[in-house]
């Protein structure tokens, strides 16, 4: 069975270091992108099986990127994690996002939503 894909779009190095670590430990191939990298089109090359998503990246929103991703018929059906230090829990859920996440989360956290919004 091939490793599910996880894309991270996040802009604090040390969180991309220890997700990917924690994620790869999982059995997840994991792919991290620049904070000013092009989310949208990140997705459309990699095709990730989801994509962990920080609502305050350097110089982008994730709401508008939710957004972006939802209406692009070759993205909207992505699911997409986002993460944040503030609670802004129904307004990702409003906006499209598949699951919250409030930092800092446990793992467990992670991995339980993560194998919900991803199961076969």
């Amino acid at each position: 069975m091939a490793k599910q894909k996880i894309l991270l779009a996040e802009d604090d190095h040390t969180m991309v270091s220890l997700l990917t670590t924690l994620l790869t430990m999982e059995g997840y191939e994991v792919t991290s992108i620049d904070a000013g990298a092009d989310v949208v089109a990140a997705a459309r090359s990699i095709k990730p099986d989801a994509l962990i998503l920080d609502v305050h990246l350097f110089g982008q929103n994730g709401l508008d990127i939710m957004e972006k991703l939802r209406k692009s018929k070759d993205t909207n059906r992505l699911r997409v994690l986002m993460s944040s230090g503030a609670n802004v829990r129904e307004e990702c859920i409003q906006r499209g996002a598949d699951g919250f996440l409030m930092k800092p989360y446990m793992p467990d956290d992670l991995f339980n939503l993560l194998r919900r919004v991803i199961s076969p």
